[in-house]
């Protein structure tokens, strides 16, 4: 059965093909979880083993993200040194000065005992990699936010970024993300030109292994330090009432949910004038169990937000915040009388950050002229109340596809031609103020949202009762947002054929609730029945699902793939005129359900 502790892969070959020949490329590649794979094909587990070797990772909206463990379909060692042998050969390709640029690497602070997986380990190798090959390394020393990464690619003037990290996702999961030298995540056409390179050098080099580089290589150096001090730095850029931070009478309880944000938030709260906020002491030290909660994502609202209401009624504290475990979104939360918490969604979030962006902006360009150069942004799938605020008040809102990538895409695009986005979001509590970093970011938007509140609170207001005032100027904008989770692909798969043929061949549904379906959009397919060419003005995206109706009382619509998780989402949103009622706007939704 073994010989010299090699497995005599004749004796134990599955039938399969294209199977064999995968067992036989991981065992002979890989040096830390061949033993897995031996285990499973000795036991007989063809479909697991299939399940791990037959299928590659692909960049979804947030880059690389799978389950750790062996298999060239999860994350584990070899499959990062896989992607960033790729990742060097497209970069050689595409920057003729890639040599003296180098490139950014940071990591979060998740850890897998069962399979020796963990963030810093797997950034190191991506780090070996590259140095291996004379490139220079920016590798943090230590756990970061995930928007370090992208800061420092712009300050440093690096060709492109990785970080390490799965973000909310479950704890058995890991990820790699992917930032390209304008500080944006990567998306098409540059996604699918790595995979190729990805595919095509997929044999790992004998020095891709050598971890000690990120110790010995000259090459190698530590921006944490620098990027630290300039990042805080930059935060001036919005933070606009600092003397009166420093009076503010408000008491703030941060989470960081286990992850990286606690120092950070805390150090940005000294950088706008504030006293830190206080942490909640179970969660603000990295914990990769994110033992203390059922899932390490604030966005699933009160239920696990828990520790930190509760702690917030003891210190007399109005404002709950919390960032995930990168540190790239947050959640926040209001007392309005005692025991009863406000938990803001993404959109109404979004709704009060815009506000304030805006009313700040408005402050310093008094110029109407101004405004043609001036946008917000937001995915499809979000509220569409930035595009209230811009047909009202004179400046430009797009919409991008879900995904951050796609919103740093049209930033980029935007600044070739001298305009400034000054907010954008996605409704997943996923915030970008300013013009920092081109991609969301928890803990300038945890600042910027204590701020506010103090302005607010010295006028006497909430940050509910400043919602209700923006509705009222701007219209209610009532959304709901869910999931219904779903491993099985080919049964999302018949959910969406279902849809797309659902009176026949190519007919979508015709009424919904009672309601007339007045347009239909496909982005999967390219369709969009209210063009007069039928074709989508989004891009197409055939590797993910998304179909978005609308009602002819309103009523938009939207069922979509995460491209994270495996999840089935769905957004609901009505959008009134301003003048009506909030009533008004809830029993149309009531109608529709």
């Amino acid at each position: 059965m073994e010989n010299n502790g090699d497995m005599d892969l004749n004796c134990h070959a599955t039938g399969d093909v294209r199977l064999d020949k995968a067992i036989y490329q991981w065992i002979t590649w890989d040096k830390v979880s061949e033993s897995t794979v031996k285990a499973l094909l000795l036991d007989g587990q063809v479909e697991e083993l299939r399940r791990r070797l037959c299928s590659r990772m692909a960049f979804g909206t947030a880059g690389l993200r799978a389950a750790m463990g062996a298999g060239f379909a999860l994350i584990n060692d070899l499959t990062i040194i896989q992607s960033t042998q790729g990742m060097y050969k497209y970069l050689a390709r595409s920057f003729p000065d890639f040599g003296s640029r180098g490139i950014v690497v940071g990591y979060d602070t998740r850890a897998q005992e069962a399979s020796g997986c963990n963030s810093e380990r797997l950034a190191r190798l991506t780090a070996a990699v590259m140095l291996c090959k004379d490139i220079p390394v920016f590798l943090f020393s230590t756990y970061v936010p995930t928007p370090f990464v992208p800061y420092a690619v712009k300050r440093l003037g690096a060709a492109a970024g990785v970080m390490v990290t799965a973000s909310h996702n479950p704890k058995e999961d890991n990820g790699y993300k992917v930032y390209w030298h304008n500080g944006a995540q990567i998306s098409s056409p540059n996604d699918k030109e790595i995979l190729k390179c990805i595919e095509e050098s997929s044999e790992p080099w004998s020095e891709s292994w050598n971890e000690s580089l990120a110790d010995n290589s000259p090459l190698r150096s530590d921006p944490l330090r620098e990027i630290s001090k300039k990042y805080m730095e930059d935060l001036s850029s919005v933070c606009f009432h600092r003397e009166l931070n420093t009076k503010s009478p408000l008491k703030f309880v941060h989470s960081s949910f286990h992850g990286v944000g606690h120092d950070y938030v805390q150090q940005a709260f000294r950088a706008f004038g504030f006293p830190p906020p206080i942490p909640v002491p179970e969660q603000k030290d990295p914990d990769p169990n994110f033992s203390t909660v059922s899932c390490p994502n604030p966005e699933e609202g009160e239920s696990v937000l828990e520790l930190s209401l509760r702690l917030a009624e003891r210190e007399n504290a109005t404002i709950v915040m919390a960032t995930d475990p990168d540190a790239d979104r947050l959640a926040v939360a209001e007392q309005s009388d005692r025991c009863r918490w406000k938990v803001f969604t993404g959109n109404e979030l979004a709704a009060l950050l815009g506000w304030w962006m805006l009313f700040n902006w408005k402050e310093t360009h008094p110029d109407p002229a101004d405004r043609e150069r001036m946008y917000m942004l937001a995915t499809t799938v979000s509220s569409k109340i930035l595009k209230a605020f811009a047909r009202i008040e004179g400046f430009h809102f797009e919409e991008t596809l879900p995904g951050f990538k796609w919103i740093g895409k049209k930033i980029h695009e935007l600044a070739k031609t001298g305009n400034e986005v000054i907010f954008a979001f996605e409704e997943s509590i996923g915030f970008l103020c300013g013009s920092m970093v081109p991609d969301k970011d928890g803990v300038s938007a945890a600042v910027v949202v204590a701020e506010m509140a103090s302005y607010l609170y010295n006028k006497n207001l909430t940050l509910h009762q400043q919602l209700e005032n923006i509705f009222e100027t701007y219209g209610y904008h009532i959304s709901t947002t869910s999931y219904v989770i779903c491993h099985d692909p080919p049964t999302v798969k018949r959910i969406f054929t279902r849809l797309r043929n659902f009176e026949g061949e190519n007919t979508y549904p015709r009424s919904s609730g009672g309601h007339s379906i007045v347009d239909v959009r496909d982005v999967t397919t390219g369709y969009d029945s209210s063009q007069p060419d039928k074709l989508c003005v989004l891009p197409m995206t055939k590797s993910s699902q998304m179909i978005t109706f609308t009602l002819q009382n309103g009523i938009v619509a939207t069922l979509r793939t995460s491209g994270t998780e495996p999840k089935i989402k769905f957004y609901t949103e009505f959008c009134a005129p301003p003048g009506k009622r909030f009533s008004y706007c809830c029993t149309i939704l009531l109608m529709f359900y």
